[in-house]
């Protein structure tokens, strides 16, 4: 592995003043303390992690009212730790490379009762699929899909054989460092964890294209940044990741990690950001989840939940989540090998004793099967 080189002593510093260290004797770099998260240095890549994402959900609506929602995620995956072996030879060539782009991109439209959904991937090689830098701009790229991150805007654009969409996002908000300071427990031990931030509130403008239609629309967007390397702690079937936009400027994240004795693993935790972007960190007993109602996919069969009751005593919140189009379901086979739930909620209630309503996003994994894919 390149970094353990004489020539390379200089990273391990950086590494180990960066709150990082290496995952065992894996090769890969793990997270196990505060990732002390710089930006906009640290919307890019992180090679020698293994695993990363970024991740884009969102609301909008038409001028007539027609509503969509979408999500466009980019995945990096490494396949081999930096550093020659016999398999693997340093320096590769043109059409060798050890990080691999994934892709997933879909479009729910709610009055035509249809969920758009496409996936892609690439090797970083060749023009391929990757990532490059301009200054503070970073551009993730698979072919003719990209997602921009600019110093003051998120430029998006996707599309499959029935749907298209091309956004600009501002930030209402400065990105928020979930768990401790970035760090995001995900497991009982310190390595069990991700570096994790979030924009959980983008002014979103663009043009949503559905069978050949063409709609101009507005919204609000949210966007993930995670890296690690750990797998899921043993004994986790898959998780509910749950994104919150609430009227009153507030947003709420929340993942629970469900058990195969039908438990959530006491990592389970989110994040409570206020109006004005001060963030409280949810850890497990502060909040209570209740599924009150389920849909059965006729494709895989999986059964979801589709309507929840969450409780946030701490910020007096009684909220129902309802799934705006039941079947919202990813089959994406071809790049990551799973099935999952990925799709637009609806969310009324009460919050310190009055009325709100907002929308979101919900994740829902290992439904459908196991998540080998991503250990």
């Amino acid at each position: 592995m390149a970094i353990f080189k004489i020539v390379n002593r200089v990273l391990l510093v950086l590494i180990a003043a960066a709150g990082l260290a290496v995952a065992g004797d894996t090769g890969f770099l793990s997270v196990t303390e505060p990732c002390r998260l710089e930006f906009p240095r640290d919307h890019g890549p992180h090679p020698g992690f293994r695993t990363e994402w970024w991740y884009w959900t969102g609301n909008l609506k038409s001028e007539t009212g027609r509503r969509f929602g979408f999500q466009l995620t980019f995945f990096r995956y490494q396949l081999t730790p930096f550093g020659g072996t016999a398999a693997w030879p340093d320096p590769p060539s043109a059409w060798r490379s050890r990080q691999i782009y994934l892709g997933h991109a879909a479009l729910s439209d709610m009055a035509g009762k249809r969920h758009f959904q496409t996936e892609r991937a690439a090797r970083q090689a060749l023009g391929l699929g990757g990532w490059v830098r301009w200054g503070p701009d970073i551009t993730l790229f698979l072919r003719n899909w990209y997602a921009v991150i600019l110093p003051d805007a998120h430029r998006l654009h996707a599309f499959g054989d029935d749907f298209d969409f091309t956004l600009e996002m501002k930030p209402v908000k400065e990105p928020v460092r979930h768990g401790i300071n970035g760090y995001s427990r995900k497991g009982g031990t310190p390595e069990r964890a991700s570096c994790y931030y979030s924009f959980t509130r983008l002014a979103t403008t663009g043009t949503v294209t559905v069978a050949g239609k063409s709609f101009e629309v507005e919204g609000e967007s949210w966007m993930d940044h995670e890296f690690s390397t750990a797998p899921l702690e043993p004994g986790t079937v898959g998780w509910d990741w749950f994104s919150i936009q609430l009227a009153d400027k507030s947003e709420i994240m929340l993942y629970l990690l469900r058990q195969e004795d039908g438990g959530l693993n006491p990592a389970s935790s989110g994040s409570y950001i206020d109006a004005t972007g001060a963030l409280r960190h949810l850890e497990r007993g502060y909040f209570k989840v209740e599924v009150k109602d389920t849909w059965k996919s006729p494709t895989s069969g999986a059964v979801y939940p589709r309507r929840w009751k969450l409780s946030i005593p701490l910020v007096g919140a009684e909220l129902d989540i309802v799934s705006n189009l039941d079947d919202q379901e990813m089959r994406t086979a071809g790049t990551t090998g799973i099935t999952y739930w990925e799709g637009s909620v609806a969310v009324k209630g009460t919050k310190g004793g009055s009325r709100i309503e907002g929308r979101g996003y919900v994740e829902l994994t290992g439904y459908a099967g196991p998540l080998s894919a991503l250990q």
